[in-house]
């Protein structure tokens, strides 16, 4: 089960998860996303993800889209860390050819301005 809550802050809002990001906890966090992030779309929407205990593959996947938003990513321990270093490196993959090939290639990793 996965429980979202926003938080208001000074320059955007916090988007706290806890529990599973798995299974039908992607979709809850997926349909949250499509309806009620548009207000707060890019840089201003932190995603607090240290109350998260459990990633699926589906969950990570989507972290990735959200994060490509521009979405800002908090985590704690060292898996979760790890998870969200990865996300930038290698989610989600580029097709190079047309539809129904199998070769891919990451897209070149953007550096944000410190």
């Amino acid at each position: 089960m996965l429980k979202i809550t926003t938080e208001p802050e000074i320059d955007g809002v916090r988007l706290k998860l806890e529990g599973d990001l798995a299974g039908t906890g992607v979709r809850v966090l997926e349909e949250f996303w499509l309806t009620a992030h548009l207000p707060f779309a890019g840089p201003a929407v932190c995603v607090d993800l240290s109350g998260v205990s459990r990633v699926d593959d589906a969950g990570r996947f989507l972290l990735a889209l959200i994060h490509r938003t521009g979405a800002r990513m908090v985590t704690a321990g060292v898996e979760m860390k790890e998870l969200v270093a990865s996300i930038g490196l290698d989610w989600p993959p580029v097709r190079l050819e047309g539809p129904g090939s199998t070769r891919m290639q990451r897209e070149p990793l953007r550096r944000r301005k410190s």
